[in-house]
């Protein structure tokens, strides 16, 4: 076995012998076909359900989208010429139906060029507010859905750098909109301007556990441009366009109404500014205002958050989450800790959660305390409320049913948040009078709809809870055996009407009306499938087990016309996967695949190439466990190595592959699992890392779901880092990494070292860095290229 490996390796060393100057290039035309496809439209409809809206957008950004002006500062990538995020994905057409009529409308007066972002229903749901950006600036329309017509109603340019520039107003007529400030300063072009002095950082001394950021502040200079570019005036819109002012520019990151309207929190970036943390951590202050723009009261000043405790549990003193209660005209709730924040203080409670009452001249009342890490709240139609806290290292989330007359509460659940099998699903939601989605309590009774994971397979619920005896009664389980069924929303639970997305593995995702009483469907839309020629490909999900009992499962493709039976062709076998943590055995075998999936090929997987001869095993279960006081980390060689072999020897034993020719693929922490399968067992024949770190040296202060930094446990960091042992690496490895890379720990840096060290120690390897492209890839340039190096690659290294 060993020499075939090396003679395929021997094969592969031509492939990268030399820097090559390469045009861009396509793939093999069975994969052409395939991923040159037009993208279905998107829907989303209003809470009635009385209106549906198509959205279209191109299948792929093009090279030029990506050549755009672009600043890199605290965090944001933002197009400083047209002040909206450089990485936005746009929609360039919008349709319109009502749910009971038979076909959709074209919107009528769209923008020319359209480049839409930021869809947001008015709260009476009859108006669409959304931007649309030109070469230089954006704008605001409306959509009437009434007349199904648009208009623009902004004279001003808008500041859409720190995400939605909008925010209606209660009476549906009015919004608020951040505009560009009329005296805006001019930004700094630090190639014509000098630096007065040195950079200079310090420590006052105090233990942090701050990550690897991408794109934070560096000197004065981008200080200066990151004030420009996020400071927003205010203004005050009605639907016909008539504008005034309503408050200064400031760097506003919030503008957030109480549910009655009544009320505006708004929360600025304050001095002083960061580079070793983005934005998010700056200083802060939210403020309450009455609706013309006066100061209510100041409720919180948040420092710069520079220093934090170690552990994915820690968080920041004071107060956390601020938000309106749904239920209530003006109330705020948010949450404190109790532990200084700090998950390694022991302590009875570590939350406490807090309800304040307008016009905040009272102080905040204790509504209640979580033993856990408070993690969130949901409101009702009625007196009760649920209050979620989970806590990381144990994998626990609680739930608790607070009767909010009573004030009383309960657990209703409490569970390892990993366990699918066990999930109890979501509350079915509705719109209060507020507009405000709350859980939706009839007769003292709510509805949970479940994805319905089991270990014989996957039947989405919906559960009927009694809220006095917590009793809970199954109204519906679907039991589809061709197709699944995705539960969207309950629309008349007298009725027995659900609103549901049916798909299977040649069906694309459709809507459904379901009548769960007599099982009857009636289809909303009929979108093709456009993957006609994989559409009678074998699918199959399959379950082995590990060397140590481990279930692991993974979606098995075989050609259309392969022998099953006799399978006397051995075929090529293209693993992808990614690795996910555990705390224990029994999550990490737990199954989430569904054959009924709509295969959808992608850059994101191998199934592409299962149109030329390879048995593909997608999204194969890679799970590494620590349970107890056990780290997963702590053995996280051995046990990658373990799911690999599974794997092979699965499909070996069904004698549908040629073991000596299997190749292993993964983006991101994928890559990072590949290039250590590569390193540690001689398994594969050669593999595909895209976009992954291989030192973790250089993410010394925790990566994917490790706490602990590398003076922790440096042998650990040391051991998974694929970059010290690359003497040992002497497989086929094809490196693919954008050039561009915006992932926190996955700088392009990563790739570039690492394959000069391959290079240098005589390892047969491959680099390409993909122009313009962060850690997701978007230019059909650049998805089509990647596409035709895995082929070349994978049919030299596997076929030839």
């Amino acid at each position: 076995m060993k020499k075939r490996i090396i003679a395929i390796a021997l094969l592969c060393v031509v492939f990268v012998s030399a820097q090559e100057n390469i045009t861009y290039q396509k793939p093999s035309a069975e994969i052409m076909k395939l991923a040159d496809f037009e993208r279905a439209p998107s829907v989303f409809m209003d809470s009635k359900r009385d209106w549906m809206i198509f959205s279209y957008r191109d299948t792929y950004k093009s090279l030029e989208d990506l050549n755009q002006e672009e600043m890199k500062l605290a965090g944001l990538r933002v197009n400083p010429v047209t002040n909206i995020s450089s990485s936005m994905t746009y929609v360039n057409n919008l349709k319109t139906r009502k749910l009971k009529d038979k076909n959709e409308a074209q919107v009528k007066d769209l923008p020319t060029k359209a480049r839409i972002a930021y869809l947001s229903f008015s709260p009476d749901e009859k108006k669409l507010a959304f931007t649309n950006t030109t070469v230089n600036a954006v704008e605001l329309w409306i959509l009437d859905l009434a007349t199904n017509t648009a208009k623009k109603i902004s004279n001003s340019p808008l500041n859409a750098n720190l995400g939605s520039p909008y925010v209606w107003m209660s009476d549906s007529r009015h919004l608020l909109v951040k505009q560009i400030p009329s005296n805006r300063a001019s930004l700094i072009d630090e190639k014509n301007n000098l630096p007065t002095g040195p950079t200079v950082s310090n420590s006052d001394g105090k233990v942090s556990q701050n990550r690897t950021y991408q794109d934070l502040l560096k000197n004065p200079q981008d200080e200066a441009n990151f004030e420009t570019l996020a400071k927003s005036e205010l203004v005050k819109i009605d639907i016909s366009g008539n504008q005034h002012k309503f408050k200064a520019a400031a760097i506003y990151t919030s503008l957030n109404f109480s549910p009655d309207g009544n009320y505006l929190m708004l929360t600025t970036i304050q001095k002083s500014y960061s580079y070793i943390v983005p934005l998010s951590r700056f200083p802060m202050t939210s403020s309450i205002y009455d609706p013309s723009g006066n100061l209510i009261k100041i409720i919180n000043e948040t420092p710069l958050n520079e220093i934090m405790p170690k552990g994915f549990s820690s968080v920041r003193t004071g107060k956390r989450n601020i938000s309106w209660r749904d239920d209530q005209p003006s109330t705020l709730v948010f949450a404190e800790a109790l532990d200084g924040g700090d998950q390694a203080n022991k302590v009875e409670y570590r939350d406490e959660v807090f309800v304040w009452d307008a016009p905040f001249t009272t102080q905040p009342k204790s509504m209640f305390k979580t033993k856990q890490r408070f993690s969130g709240i949901d409101w009702s139609n009625g007196n009760f409320a649920i209050i979620y806290d989970s806590w990381y290292d144990t994998r626990n989330s609680k739930s608790y049913l607070i009767n909010l007359d009573k004030n009383t509460s309960q657990i209703i659940d409490d569970r390892n948040y990993q366990d699918v099998y066990s999930n109890p699903g979501n509350f079915a939601e509705t719109k209060n009078k507020f507009g405000r989605n709350v859980i939706d309590i009839s007769k003292n009774k709510a509805h949970l709809i479940g994805a319905g994971f089991t270990k014989n397979g996957q039947f989405p619920f919906i559960d009927e809870l009694d809220l006095g005896t917590m009793a809970k009664k199954r109204v519906y389980t679907s039991k589809l055996t061709n197709s699944k069924e995705s539960i969207v929303d309950i629309l008349d639970a007298k009725k027995g009407q659900v609103l549901v997305v049916e798909q299977s593995a040649s069906q694309y995702p459709n809507y459904f009306i379901r009548d769960i009483k007599n099982g009857k469907g009636t289809a909303l839309t009929n979108f093709a499938n456009p993957f006609e020629s994989i559409k009678n490909v074998y699918k199959e999900v399959i379950k082995y087990k590990r060397n140590d009992g481990v279930e692991l499962s993974g979606t098995l493709y075989l050609p259309a016309n392969y022998d099953r039976k006799n399978h006397k062709v051995k075929l090529p076998l293209l693993i992808w996967a990614y690795p996910t943590e555990y705390k224990d055995k029994s999550t990490a075998g737990q199954n989430t695949q569904n054959p009924n999936d709509f295969t959808f090929p992608s850059y994101g997987s191998f199934i592409y190439w299962v149109t030329k001869g390879y048995a593909v095993l997608d999204d194969a279960s890679f799970p590494i466990i620590g349970e107890g006081k056990t780290e997963p980390n702590d053995t996280f060689i051995p046990q990658l190595v373990a799911n690999g072999k599974a794997a092979i020897d699965a499909l070996d034993q069904r004698g549908y592959i040629d073991r000596n020719k299997v190749a292993v693929g993964g983006h991101s922490y994928g890559a990072f699992m590949t290039a250590n399968l590569l390193t540690h067992s001689k398994d594969y024949a050669c593999g595909i890392a895209r976009s992954g770190a291989y030192n973790r040296t250089l993410t010394p202060f925790g990566f994917q779901s490790e706490q602990r930094n590398y003076w922790d446990i440096p042998e650990i960091y040391n051991t998974m880092s694929p970059f010290m042992q690359a003497d040992k690496m002497k497989t086929p490895l094809l490196l693919i990494h954008g050039e561009a890379d915006n992932n926190p720990g996955t700088f392009t840096l990563q790739t570039e070292r690492y394959f000069q060290a391959l290079k240098n120690l005589g390892a047969p390897v491959r680099m390409v860095l993909l122009p313009k492209e962060a850690h997701g890839y978007a230019a059909k340039e650049n998805v089509l290229h990647t596409l035709w190096e895995q082929d070349q690659f994978l049919e030299k290294c596997l076929k030839k």
